[in-house]
C-alpha cells in the first residue's frame, strides 16, 4: 500500500480541550507514503452541523422516520492542487506534514451535543484524491462550547410564578408563590428558591421540588421530548397544616451539567425547576420555572467573562414565553441519515419518553 498514514490532528488550547466562538484551531494533516506518489488534490474542510432522526410506529404496520438537518458553517481549503500542468502533484517517499489554521466562526451556534436521537457535531477533516483510486478521508471531532448568550430575555432577572387551587368537597383552597433570584446560573452554582404557601384548607400541604432536564427534538412538524430528573427533594419548613408559611431551599446545580442549548432549531436542551404541593386526596398543584445553565468560560479561550451575579431583590416577574418554532424546511436526508454513533457522556441515562 502506497499510503501508510493519512490523519488529521489539532492542538488543544485549554486543559478541557474545548473551543468557543472565534477561537483558532491549529493543526496538521499527516501523510506518509512508502514511495513517490502522484496526488490530484489534498483538501482541508471544517463543518458544524446538527441532525436528528427517530422512528415512530403508527398502528400495526405503518412505520415512519422523522429527520431534520441544520448546517452552521462549511469551510474548504485546497492545500495541494494543480501545481503542475497535468493537474497533479508528486510527493516524495516518507512523512509529509501540512499545517493548517482554522478560525471558528464568531456567530451564534449551538454547542457539541450527542444522544441516540440527535447530535450537534463540529469537526475538521481532510480528503486526498488520486487518479483512478477511491478518495481517502480522515476526520476528527472537536468539542465546541458556545459563548454564553447574555441576551436571553429575563436571564438575570428574578422569576415569580404562582398557583391557586380549590380543594374538593368545600374543604378550602391552597395557594403557593414561587420566587427565584434569576433564570441564568453557571454550572456548580446554588439555585435559591423561595416557596410561600397560604393554606386555607383543612389538609396539610408539603412542598417538594424537582430540578430536571428536558431534551426536545424537532423534525417535519413533529416533536419528541425526553425528560430526566437531576435533583429532587422536599422543602422542609414549608409544610403547612393551615395558615401562611414560607421557606427557601438551596439547590446545588451539578458542575458536570452541559449548558443549555437554546440556539438550535431542531435540538433543545433546557432545564426546569418544578415545585409542587403534596396534598392528601387531591391532585397536586404544580409550578414550573425555566432555568438556563450558562457555559463556564474556559481558560485559554476568547470567551468573555460572565458578569458577577449579585443577589437581586425579588420582583414580580411574569414567566417569559418559552417556546420554539421548529424549522420544517428540510433538505433530503443524507445516505444513512439514521446511523447514529454510539452514546456519549451526554447520553448517560435512559430517559423517559414523552410524545
Amino acid at each position: 500500500m502506497t499510503i501508510k498514514t493519512f490523519q488529521i490532528e489539532y492542538d488543544a488550547i485549554n486543559d478541557k480541550n474545548t473551543f468557543t466562538n472565534g477561537d483558532t484551531i491549529n493543526g496538521r494533516i499527516i501523510l506518509e507514503v512508502s514511495k513517490e506518489t502522484r496526488i490530484e488534490s489534498l483538501v482541508f474542510m471544517a463543518e458544524g452541523k446538527a441532525n436528528v432522526c427517530w422512528h415512530e410506529q403508527h398502528g400495526q404496520h405503518h412505520h415512519h422516520v422523522y429527520w431534520s438537518n441544520e448546517k452552521y458553517y462549511s469551510i474548504k481549503d485546497h492545500i495541494l492542487r494543480e501545481s503542475r500542468q497535468d493537474g497533479t502533484e508528486v510527493i516524495g517517499k516518507g512523512r509529509h506534514v501540512f499545517p493548517f489554521s482554522f478560525n471558528i466562526p464568531d456567530r451564534k451556534m449551538p454547542s457539541t451535543f450527542k444522544t441516540s436521537i440527535g447530535k450537534i457535531v463540529h469537526k475538521i477533516k481532510a480528503e486526498l484524491k488520486q487518479s483512478m483510486k477511491l478518495t481517502k478521508k480522515t476526520k476528527v471531532h472537536f468539542t465546541f462550547i458556545s459563548n454564553a448568550d447574555m441576551d436571553t430575555p429575563g436571564l438575570m432577572e428574578p422569576q415569580h410564578n404562582s398557583k391557586d387551587k380549590s380543594l374538593a368537597f368545600g374543604s378550602g383552597n391552597v395557594s403557593m408563590d414561587i420566587y427565584t433570584k434569576r433564570m441564568g446560573y453557571r454550572q456548580g452554582e446554588n439555585l435559591h428558591v423561595t416557596v410561600e404557601i397560604n393554606n386555607r384548607s383543612s389538609r396539610s400541604a408539603k412542598a417538594k421540588f424537582v430540578f430536571y432536564e428536558k431534551k426536545s427534538y424537532f423534525a417535519q412538524g413533529r416533536r419528541r421530548v425526553h425528560t430526566q430528573n437531576i435533583v429532587k427533594g422536599k422543602i422542609d419548613a414549608a409544610d403547612s397544616a393551615s395558615g401562611k408559611s414560607a421557606a427557601t431551599e438551596v439547590i446545588p446545580i451539578p458542575g458536570h451539567l452541559p449548558s443549555s442549548i437554546l440556539n438550535c432549531s431542531i435540538i433543545k436542551l433546557e432545564y426546569r425547576l418544578k415545585i409542587y404541593l403534596d396534598i392528601k386526596c387531591a391532585s397536586d398543584p404544580v409550578v414550573k420555572l425555566p432555568i438556563v445553565i450558562l457555559p463556564e468560560a474556559a481558560a485559554g479561550t476568547q470567551q468573555a467573562a460572565l458578569p458577577a451575579f449579585g443577589f437581586e431583590a425579588y420582583g414580580m416577574l411574569s414567566q417569559p414565553a418559552w417556546s420554539s418554532t421548529p424549522d420544517t424546511k428540510d433538505p433530503p436526508p443524507p445516505y444513512g441519515a439514521c446511523a447514529m454513533s454510539p452514546s456519549s457522556p451526554y447520553d448517560k441515562y435512559n430517559s423517559s419518553h414523552k410524545y
